[in-house]
């Protein structure tokens, strides 16, 4: 029986790199990537992790750094990250038979029988070749038998610059000396809740947990910890996902850039929500039954009397047609809006999911049946805001959306508008 090999492709510093990547004037300058309203750092170049910058932290708090090192900062710019994340995804696809796509930066790829005409070193060193030259993306492979085996890989090819952004660890040995290297926390799946109850039974690094018995491992904690005792040992648990699987719901959500005290702007805010997640709603191929819609003050501020609220409603039958959700919507805010208060954030929740066709109604229920010209509206919105942006959207949506989330610093969608394409003069 062949052993499966698997290989953990990662984006280096997938937003900043992104930022840079239409930027050759910032090729060495460090640059960060800015929270929702500009808040926080969520992203850092190599460059700006070198100054002692921490993920998460306030931007206020490391404004005179950032002054003093010439850092650049940028708004998230999620339109940009989303198609440069598709690029890599499709260049992947086309160098291996089979791709898991885990997140927007990483992808484990099925890399087994690939030795029998290449080494895996080699193949691997391909891979960040091709990913560089076909999207302009730096990343770093990391290839096990096992997927949390391929994880620490990829830490290990991150980490060490000598690696050449490649680290092959099939070989028992090198397994064994590189778990020996790293803190239990940076295994997979090892939070900080267990590392703490770990180092209390003596385990501090990969390979004494490596080393610890299954059988006790479960007792003590439970068959998914079982499950990262035996990945470590080679021993392939956890399979590979080509199909992602479907969510349970679906929730749309963001903290306003500006206080909203009028609840027309609340209208809108909540229809632009509903908006987006009907939209990923129909991307999974799914409908929904049960709205929930939420809205709250800072829990954060002084000036703010405390108020937090949310209520829901369950459809006579599952739909992802924006203007059922749109309608319900609006019935809920009107139960739960109060004059006098200054919102910071609100949101709503999509869930009880239904294959499209497949519910069955109670036996006295009215059926409900959605028109066919109903789904193809749907799909038209769908394909031509694809193509061309935000075409077409409802009324109840606003046109300016002043209340929409402080990005003061968002770079042009290079590859996704016509308008804002690069210009090389």
């Amino acid at each position: 029986m062949t052993t499966p090999v698997f290989a953990l492709v990662d984006c280096n510093n997938f937003y900043a790199s992104c930022e840079k990547l239409f930027r050759p004037d910032l090729t060495n300058t460090p640059v960060v990537v800015l929270s929702n309203n500009d808040g926080c750092v969520v992203a850092r170049s190599k460059e700006a992790k070198k100054l002692g910058i921490k993920m998460g932290v306030p931007v206020f708090q490391v404004r005179e750094l950032m002054q003093k090192h010439g850092v650049v900062a940028f708004s998230s710019n999620y339109a940009l990250y989303a198609d440069m994340s598709q690029r890599v995804m499709n260049t992947l696809e086309s160098l291996a038979p089979r791709v898991e796509v885990y997140s927007i930066d990483e992808s484990f790829l099925d890399l087994t029988g690939v030795d029998f005409s290449q080494s895996l070193t080699d193949f691997g060193l391909q891979v960040r070749k091709v990913v560089q030259k076909w999207t302009g993306i730096t990343v770093c492979v990391g290839i096990a038998p096992t997927k949390t085996l391929a994880k620490l890989a990829n830490h290990a090819a991150k980490t060490w610059p000598k690696t050449g952004g490649v680290v092959d660890l099939t070989d028992k040995m090198r397994q064994r000396k590189l778990l020996a290297l790293l803190p239990v926390e940076e295994v997979w799946g090892i939070g900080g809740k267990l590392t703490k109850r770990l180092q209390q039974l003596g385990i501090h690094n990969a390979l004494q947990l490596a080393d610890a018995d299954p059988e006790y491992i479960r007792q003590q904690f439970s068959v998914v910890v079982e499950r990262t005792v035996r990945e470590l040992n080679g021993e392939s648990c956890i399979a590979l996902e080509e199909m992602a699987p479907t969510k349970k719901q679906i929730v749309s959500s963001r903290a306003f850039g500006e206080r909203i005290t009028a609840k027309q702007q609340m209208r809108e805010a909540i229809s632009e929500y509903i908006s987006r997640a009907c939209k990923k709603l129909r991307q999974e191929q799914q409908t929904a039954k049960h709205l929930t819609v939420f809205l709250r003050t800072s829990p954060f501020s002084d000036k703010d009397a405390p108020y937090s609220a949310s209520k829901s409603i369950e459809l006579d039958a599952p739909s992802s047609d924006t203007r059922i959700f749109l309608t319900n919507a609006m019935k809920l805010l009107d139960g739960l809006w109060l004059e006098g208060y200054r919102y910071a954030k609100a949101g709503v929740m999509l869930s009880d999911f239904y294959n499209p066709g497949v519910y069955q109604p109670g036996l006295f229920d009215e059926p409900v049946v959605q028109k066919e010209t109903d789904q193809k509206l749907m799909q038209m919105m769908d394909t031509l805001n694809a193509k061309q942006g935000k075409t077409l959207w409802f009324a109840s949506q606003g046109m300016r959306q002043e209340w929409g989330m402080k990005r003061d610093l968002l770079s042009p969608a290079y590859t996704t508008n016509w308008r804002e394409l690069p210009v090389v003069k």
